[in-house]
């Protein structure tokens, strides 16, 4: 049988509009992601709304909200709303809020924050819950992000491959992605994580390793799980399970990096783009 013949029905669960109370819910494409409208997110969050938000990203994965003026204090309140916030320490944050990084690109700048699927921070023992990006300069056309869906790229994969995956174990490094020059900051030099990883709160399995930082397969050798990675890492990019998000200025972008993936597009040359990030920590993937 092809591998194509493995492909789940693409679905969200895509509950309607009328499924809130708290705002509007108009989903963006059959594998992941949806507008939110009806909220003024420098209000914070709370009560009924929080819950909604947080229901409607187990649904969706990816939530866009438009025309969210946030200020950094604004930005990094929201985060603590879900979670205590991670600070990178290869990057570093804005001066009296080092929680936010700065994903800057200036004009003429060719070397770009992109270029790779990844989900953030798996180099650490616990990995991100989610990540939110805030657009404060954007260019003129390009330099969107795509997000990929990772349950439909585990249930995609042949019963077979399920098998031998399930029970396997990523090692994942800081250092493919950001470099040994950064050897002093403080994050591990390999931790593990379950190639299938299961969803805290949806139980749901996902695939979970990224070309970024996942850097082998635990008691392989590099022949051996290489080939198997390179075969995931194209697998996962299937534009069945894709969604591409075109910014708008101060619009922000919550998404799940327990179960998807992105990728930044650099296709803007010449022009500057500024964005926020700040990134909810999460606890040790089983």
């Amino acid at each position: 049988m092809a591998a194509a013949d493995y492909l789940p029905p693409l679905r969200q669960d895509t509950q309607s509009a009328q499924d809130y109370a708290c705002f509007r819910v108009a989903p963006l494409s059959g594998g992941l992601g949806a507008e939110v409208e009806g909220l003024d997110l420098r209000q914070g969050l709370s009560g009924a709304a929080l819950e909604e938000v947080r229901r409607a990203l187990l649904n969706h994965l990816v939530l866009v909200f438009r025309d969210q003026d946030l200020d950094a204090d604004q930005l990094i309140g929201l985060g603590r709303t879900f979670g205590d916030l991670h600070v990178n320490p290869f990057v570093a944050g804005l001066p009296d809020h080092p929680e936010i990084m700065e994903i800057r690109s200036e004009e003429n700048e060719t070397a770009r924050f992109a270029g790779r699927w990844h989900s953030d921070i798996t180099w650490e023992e616990r990995p991100s819950l989610g990540s939110l990006l805030h657009a404060r300069t954007i260019p003129a056309y390009g330099g969107d992000t795509l997000f990929a869906n990772m349950y439909l790229a585990w249930e995609a994969l042949s019963p077979t491959m399920r098998r031998m995956l399930d029970g396997l174990y990523g090692e994942h490094t800081a250092f493919q992605g950001h470099g040994r020059a950064a050897a002093f900051a403080d994050a591990p030099d390999l931790v593990t994580h379950p190639v299938a990883r299961t969803h805290p709160e949806t139980g749901r399995k996902a695939l979970f390793v990224n070309e970024y930082f996942t850097c082998g397969i635990q008691g392989m050798t590099t022949d051996e799980s290489q080939p198997l990675l390179d075969f995931l890492f194209r697998h996962l990019q299937r534009p069945e399970f894709t969604l591409r998000v075109r910014w708008s200025q101060n619009a922000l972008v919550f998404w799940d990096n327990r179960c998807t993936q992105h990728y930044a597009a650099n296709d803007y040359p010449g022009d500057p783009r500024l964005m926020w990030r700040i990134t909810v920590n999460g606890d040790k993937p089983y």
